[in-house]
């Protein structure tokens, strides 16, 4: 970085008293439109741009010493020698002033608030827009420099005793620094580095008279160690990045330093004067200095360069002092901070060397998974070098000076030396083994050495017509390539000696690092051209700067300080080499990076010229699968035989669309069949059809096949079933328009299907039944003759009138429909007419398992009267079979088990009382009636198992609390002892131990009333309460009525074996035939009552005393019963053949509409009685 003066002017008054008009301070506007100088006692303003005089400002009445611009640009304030200051206007106007008790030293603007603060020799005031009054506060020492910190809170003041205090808005002494040499340093600038990022702290730059260079927190801690400057210093200013400062003073000239302080030299020009105060543009690009002669100037600020490059590798200086090492494709970057000023870069492969003003450090590539570009310090070589140019190897460096080429190794040893004839201008490391690199070194006279570093004598290459600019080597080093001073490219042949091409207005030129062919170079007017082996290069790239390097299809190119990858529009190119024929080196340029469309170009164009190899290998690039699988086909076309060309062509022209070039080429080959098949394959039917006019049958049915197809493929169903029909594909046609759900014309073709294509018609109606058009299947299958499948039809819509109306004249299907009936009603819920729908079909063991099934759910859920109701039907089922039988055996199977049902269900049809009674609070039930039901449940399962679900604690229960209610004392004592051997459910047996103790503590004695004990009416004894359903004198069952469950008077007898039920009923109402022939079953014979009864005996009895079971079936005979009590009416239900008092069956029936047992209807029961 260097000063390049940009304007100066010697300020003088003519009319002065003074010869020597010093300039103290100078300040720039915020937008660097004025600049303000204190020159004497007036204000100069100037234009920072040329220099030129705008204003003069007479205001003060002695020598100004201080002017100070606001961040925000609104105001500016001078202060002098006369105590005063004045606050201007941008536009020059003075808006007030105030002043102080000693002359003006020092003033700032506060960065954030705008506050002003003034220093004077014996005290520092603030003063702000927004207040009227200025704040004073006295100092104990002369303040020679004042600065705010970056967010305005703290004011950092100089002193000339060597302190430098911190002091808030208040004027509080916050904090004070005091400097080592005390009165001896005075300090006589202080600057608040500028804020570089977030979470910076404030950094104190501080020059005092000690002439040393120093950098403190607000704290006071030092930063880094003091800097000796080596003369006294006035001023002190920092870039507006903070990153450096200047300093001016008594040496004349401007000295610059890092942020860290270190050194990095000088700035522009040397005065023999002091400087007394220098000011940076807001835009950090010049600079202007106040001298004590007058001298005003002005420099603008360039920064040189320092990079090197190689391959994708770039290494630049940043900020004087730190490396940059860049991957230019990756973009990851890399910092190496050298901590002092960065002469010269040099990198090759892992190979990087910086060099500093006293040593040259030389760097490593250590690259691991985790830190891809880490550099580490391989060794140091502690010498001062002069030179203008330095790269390095993989075991040395060279230097270049003037003409002298010097190699040294890492340990700083001479290895070797060349003297050339003219001054070296480029220099470039062109590779080769570790230790004997070679070097290729342009010369200011225009020649091109190439020079080993094992080797002490250069070779000549090649001869510029002027001065080497710029030259580079292909990667096989069989080309090179020069650019001189008057922009001439020259392009040769190194092997050869020849001069390949030319060209002009050229001012940089590089090499492609991965094809060896290519070079691209950039024209003094602009722009980027790409040449590649002998082709001429295409229009020029737009592009800006020069190129440096060349990888791939990326060109780094150096605009300005700033490094920039440019890609290359490598396509034009590519297809220069197509358009030639040059395959081979198309590819080449497309690998460095071309759009996918260009790729394909190329893959199509390579396939049209036949090169198979590399059009497979841009289709693989593409991933375009359809023309790789089309080139593996026709490489192994190739590999199996000899195919002629043009089938290779012509099957490239059908996969690419070119249909009527490809059929040229099949034709011209005498493969017209591939020509058919290629057009059958693209639905091209009509042209198909003219090459198979002459076609034989089969090929024409296989052309209407395909086309159906085609028609079916693109949603017209109808046209593909009508081509299907015509070509005898009847199936297919079939299949197809059921899919469309067209019932009527799948109808319409099983009408044109002869009786010999049974298959298709049964296909047709299958479908026709699928699509529910029942009527339209009835009449294929009726044209199949097939009526049982007419009959499942009306099945399957569950029309059964119809169903069981067909299958009247078919009986061998009425079983079947029967039982599908069935399950159909069992589905519905139907059980009871599904169970007869069972028995209709003759599946007895679905009947049985459905009733049991219903049985166990009801049982399962306690519907006990269904129970009953379910077990009476399996009885009656049993009993239907048992009288069905041409013999009717006592000991027969299903006899049995129509007992034992029948049992099960009088069971629960008395248990369903119970069972009411202990769950609902309410019953309709006497307690006679409780009595008798719990008695007869408990004499019926005392020795014939207790039926599922049936819970004898609750009959127990029951039956002991009716009998303590009727004083059945002695029964009710027995059965709470039989409960105490039960297990109660929770909450009952403490209950049941007091029923128990009541029980045994009776006081009217242990007897039962003997109205309750059960009545034999055939011998008229009393029997116990637990003996059994059944006197246990005469062994005759009890008749019970199936409500109250109280003991029928009636007694069974039976008409003699030679009396039929007709007769018996004949002579039963019939009068005596003897005056003398009384009722057998008169009270007075009641003990020999008879149960077998002659004619004459039938005669005597009076008929209204008869009840008569009419039980249904063969061969089964009446059961007759004599009232002994004809008072009491008795009636039977004709179903089930049980017994009630007529009162009672006829309450439930009215009622419930049914028997209660057996739930026949009432309309059923009126018509049997």
């Amino acid at each position: 970085m260097r000063g390049v003066l940009k304007w100066l002017e010697r300020i003088e008054f003519p009319n002065s008293k003074d010869n020597e008009i010093s300039v103290h301070n100078v300040c720039y506007a915020p937008d660097g439109s004025q600049l303000v100088v204190a020159a004497g006692d007036r204000l100069l303003i100037y234009d920072p741009n040329d220099g030129s005089l705008l204003n003069t400002l007479k205001a003060h009445k002695d020598t100004v010493n201080c002017v100070a611009y606001s961040r925000d640009g609104k105001r500016f304030a001078s202060g002098a020698s006369d105590k005063m200051v004045i606050v201007w206007s941008p536009q020059l106007e003075g808006l007030l002033k105030y002043s102080h008790g000693d002359s003006i030293q020092c003033m700032s603007f506060n960065p954030v608030s705008h506050h002003l603060a003034s220093c004077s020799l014996s005290d520092f005031a603030f003063w702000s827009a927004d207040q009227k009054a200025v704040q004073k506060y006295k100092i104990s020492a002369r303040v020679n420099g004042c600065s705010w910190t970056n967010d305005g809170q703290y004011l950092i003041l100089g002193l000339a005793n060597g302190t430098i205090s911190i002091r808030n808005k208040l004027g509080e002494e916050k904090g004070r620094i005091d400097r080592p040499g005390g009165p001896n340093s005075n300090v006589f600038s202080v600057q608040c580095c500028p804020a570089s990022g977030p979470g910076s702290v404030d950094t104190i730059g501080v020059v005092d008279w000690s002439q040393t260079l120093s950098f403190h927190t607000l704290s006071g801690q030092m930063i880094g160690k003091e800097r000796t400057l080596g003369f006294d210093p006035l001023c002190l200013q920092y870039f507006p990045n903070g990153e450096f400062c200047l300093v001016g003073g008594c040496t004349g000239g401007l000295h610059f330093f890092t942020r860290e302080g270190i050194r990095l030299g000088t700035l522009g020009d040397t005065f023999d004067t002091w400087i007394w105060t220098v000011a940076l543009h807001p835009n950090g690009q010049s600079y202007t200095i106040g001298c004590q002669d007058g001298t005003l100037a002005c420099f603008n600020i360039a920064s040189s360069t320092v990079h090197a490059l190689y391959r994708e590798r770039y290494a630049f200086r940043e900020n004087m002092c730190d490396v940059i090492i860049q991957h230019l494709i990756s973009g990851q970057k890399v910092r190496i901070k050298c901590r002092d000023l960065v002469q010269k870069i040099a990198i090759y492969r892992n190979r990087l060397a910086v060099q500093l003003p006293e040593r040259v450090v030389l760097y490593e590539l250590s690259s691991g998974e985790d830190q891809p570009m880490h550099y580490k310090v391989r060794e140091k070589i502690q010498q001062k070098f002069d030179c203008s140019l330095l790269v390095v190897c993989g075991r040395h460096i060279v230097l270049c000076q003037e003409k002298r080429l010097q190699c040294l190794d890492f340990m700083g040893v001479l290895q070797r030396e060349w003297i050339m004839d003219s001054f070296i201008r480029y220099i470039k490391v062109t590779g080769g083994p570790v230790g004997r690199e070679g070097l290729m070194v342009g010369l200011k006279n225009g020649q091109v050495f190439r020079i080993f570093l094992n080797n002490s004598l250069p070779l000549l290459i090649t001869t510029a017509v002027s001065a080497v600019r710029c030259l580079d080597i292909n990667s096989k080093r069989s080309k090179i390539a020069v650019v001189d001073d008057v922009g001439r490219l020259v392009v040769r042949d190194v092997i050869n000696d020849t001069i390949l091409y030319q060209d002009t207005g050229v001012n940089s030129v590089t090499w492609n690092t991965h094809l060896d062919s290519m070079l691209c170079y950039t024209h003094t007017t602009g722009g980027l051209s790409v040449r590649v082996g002998n082709l001429p290069p295409r229009a020029p790239q737009n592009m800006h700067g020069v190129v440096v390097g060349l990888c791939g299809a990326t060109a780094f190119c150096l605009r300005g300080n700033i490094m920039h990858n440019t890609p290359l529009a490598l396509g034009s190119t590519m297809w220069q080499f197509i358009e030639a024929g040059l395959f081979d080196e198309a590819y080449q340029v497309a690998c460095l990076g071309v759009t996918t469309s260009d790729w394909e170009g190329l893959a199509q164009s390579a396939l049209e010229a036949l090169h198979i190899n590399i059009a497979r290998d841009a289709y693989v690039k593409v991933r375009n699968l359809p023309w790789l699988k089309l080139i593996g086909e026709l490489r192994d076309q190739q590999q199996r035989s000899a195919v002629p060309k043009e089938v290779l062509l012509a099957e490239n022209c059908a996969f690419a669309g070119k249909f009527k070039e490809a059929a040229r080429l099949f034709l011209k080959c005498g493969q017209s069949s591939r020509a058919l098949e290629m057009y059958t394959d693209l639905r091209m039917f009509d042209l198909a059809q003219e090459y198979i006019k002459d076609g034989t049958d089969q090929e024409k049915k296989e052309l209407v096949r395909k086309r159906a197809e085609w028609a079916y493929s693109v949603k017209e169903p109808r046209a593909a079933a009508e081509l299907l029909l015509s070509a005898g594909e009847n199936q297919k046609a079939i299949d197809i328009v059921a899919e469309q759900g067209w019932a009527d014309v799948l109808y319409d073709i099983g009408r044109r299907l002869s009786l010999t294509e049974r298959d298709s018609l049964e296909s047709v109606a299958q479908n026709l039944k699928t699509l529910k058009a029942l009527p339209l299947a009835a009449e294929i299958f009726k044209k199949l003759g097939d009526e049982a499948q007419v009959v499942q039809l009306h099945i399957e819509v569950r029309d059964w009138p119809e169903a069981f109306r067909l299958a009247e004249s078919l009986p061998e299907l009425l079983p079947t429909v029967h039982y599908q009936h069935g399950q159909w009603l069992a589905e519905t819920d139907q059980f009871i007419e599904a169970h007869q729908a069972y028995i209709k079909a003759g599946r007895t063991k679905e009947a049985n398992r459905l009733l049991k099934q219903l049985s166990n759910t009801a049982i399962v859920e306690e519907r006990y009267l269904d129970a009953s109701y379910f077990y009476w039907l399996l009885a009656k089922q049993h009993l239907d079979v048992y009288h069905a039988k041409e013999e009717q055996n006592p000991v027969d199977h299903h006899l049995t088990e129509y007992k034992n049902h029948l049992r099960v269900a009088k069971v629960y049809y008395a248990y369903s009382v119970i069972y009411s009674y202990m769950k609902e609070p309410f019953t309709t039930h006497s307690p006679v009636s409780l009595f008798n039901v719990s008695r007869f449940i408990l004499n019926e399962v005392e020795h014939k198992g207790v039926p599922k679900g049936v819970s004898m604690f609750s009959v127990l229960f029951t039956l002991a609390k009716q009998a303590k209610f009727l004083q059945a004392n002695k029964l009710c004592l027995l059965i709470n002892k039989r409960l105490q051997s039960l297990k109660p459910p929770a909450g009952v047996q403490e209950q049941i131990d007091l029923n128990f103790l009541n029980s045994k503590a009776c006081k009217s004695g242990f007897n039962d009333p003997e109205e309750l004990l059960p009545l034999c009416y055939k011998c008229s004894n009393y029997s116990q309460h637990l003996n059994s359903n059944c006197c246990p004198t005469c062994r005759q069952d009890y008749i019970f009525s199936f409500v109250s469950f109280e003991i029928l008077p009636l007694v069974q007898f039976y008409p003699e074996v030679d009396i039929s039920d007709a007769e018996a009923e004949r002579l039963l109402l019939a009068p005596a035939k003897h005056a003398e022939d009384s009722d057998p079953f008169n009270e007075d014979v009641a003990s020999a009552l008879p149960l077998s009864l002659d004619r004459n005996g039938l005669r005597a009895i009076d008929p209204n005393h008869v009840l008569i079971l009419k039980r249904r079936g063969k061969n089964v005979r009446n059961v007759y019963y004599r009232n002994i009590l004809p008072d009491l009416q008795v009636t039977y239900c004709p179903q089930c053949l049980l017994l009630f008092y007529a009162e009672d069956f006829e309450l439930q029936v009215l009622q419930k509409g049914h028997c209660p047992f057996c739930h026949t209807s009432s309309e059923k029961l009126m018509e049997d009685f």
